[in-house]
């Protein structure tokens, strides 16, 4: 590879146009002719060129303002992990006139979403990271965002159709089918496995969990398991959910698996332990502080992890190469589907490379 340092000035002889036309190509702006733009580019990929984006942010006067739209969040759930992810990636970019400012709603409330995205309206954002809850309603706000020609991006959930620039975060749908490969490689055919689920609002998008499910079922059904599958919806919070499990339990004393396709498997993983219960395997989802600690004893077997923090900053710093860099971004950037074990778990560091 060439080493040398080439100057806009030494391109411009190289390609036999003039400095301007180079400086034009280099920075998307301007009009050039394309048999001008095409001596450029040859040279370009001949001397293999790297830009000193560093440079090109700092000498820029304009200022981007972003928003973050996502839910609220309690220190060391999954969106508190998110928002580091973001935090380290808005302190890599701050140097080149970037802003944000963050509005939460509350996940579980519809009115809360359709409030707070007013607000995203009304702001004159840049660019907008959005983690999508109820599909007509974040239809309606991306709708609102491309009229006013404001770039935004998805992470968490992607909204097929809604013409985001990108979407960050996991294959879902591969996830789920992993889960249940995990049941077949760990001979699970035929046995009974119970699914569990946390009480939701009917309006909520909650696509996430429906395509692990479909993930799942599409592995069973691919690899002809002979698995029994119960579904068991858990509240939010209390008692009630011991009775809930209590019943199931004593009805299904055959049921030797289960799997939670949110991180909300500590619930059960809490109740098992509490009940002096065990399952052969119990699969979750999300490296949340409590989920590990279960891990950890044994109660539960394996959790996937999404890289929370990773889509976080990954989000930033791709919106960012867009919005001031003006580079195409991948339309969709799938985090690794992580399987961690109690052997393992304490050798995990969540990577922010891109």
């Amino acid at each position: 590879m060439d080493k040398k340092q080439y100057t806009i000035k030494d391109i411009a002889q190289m390609a036999g146009v003039s400095a301007g036309t180079v400086d034009r190509v280099l920075h998307q702006r301007g009009e050039v002719s394309e048999n001008s733009k095409k001596k450029v580019e040859r040279i370009l990929k001949e001397i293999n060129y790297q830009p000193n984006v560093y440079a090109i942010g700092l000498a820029g006067k304009r200022k981007y303002h972003l928003g973050c739209f996502i839910p609220k969040y309690v220190t060391n759930d999954y969106w508190y992990a998110v928002v580091q992810g973001i935090e380290k990636a808005l302190a890599e970019v701050q140097p080149f006139n970037i802003s944000v400012d963050f509005i939460h709603y509350d996940h579980s409330d519809k009115i809360s979403y359709i409030t707070e995205s007013r607000r995203l309206l009304e702001d004159a954002f840049d660019a907008v990271l959005i983690a999508p809850n109820y599909k007509a309603e974040t239809l309606a706000i991306t709708q609102r965002l491309k009229e006013n020609n404001v770039l935004f991006a998805f992470i968490d959930v992607n909204v097929e159709g809604a013409g985001a620039l990108t979407y960050i975060g996991q294959d879902s749908f591969r996830s789920g089918y992993i889960a249940a490969r995990i049941f077949y490689d760990t001979g699970f055919n035929g046995h009974e496995i119970v699914l569990l689920s946390t009480e939701k609002n009917p309006d909520s998008q909650e696509l996430q969990m429906q395509r692990r499910l479909e993930g799942f079922n599409a592995y069973v059904q691919e690899h002809h398991l002979n698995i029994k599958m119960h579904d068991v919806t858990l509240k939010k919070d209390g008692e009630e959910n011991n009775q809930i499990m209590d019943e199931f339990f004593a009805g299904h004393p055959s049921v030797c698996g289960g799997v939670v396709f949110n991180s909300h498997v500590y619930r059960v993983g809490e109740y098992l332990k509490k009940r002096n219960r065990s399952l052969k395997s119990l699969i979750g989802y999300d490296l949340l502080p409590r989920n590990v600690e279960l891990l950890k004893d044994g109660v539960i077997n394996y959790l996937i992890g999404q890289r929370p923090a990773m889509q976080g900053y990954s989000s930033i710093k791709m919106l960012v190469d867009k919005l001031v860099f003006k580079r195409d971004v991948q339309p969709r950037w799938y985090m690794p589907v992580d399987i961690l074990i109690k052997e393992n778990i304490d050798y995990y560091v969540e990577s922010y490379n891109l």
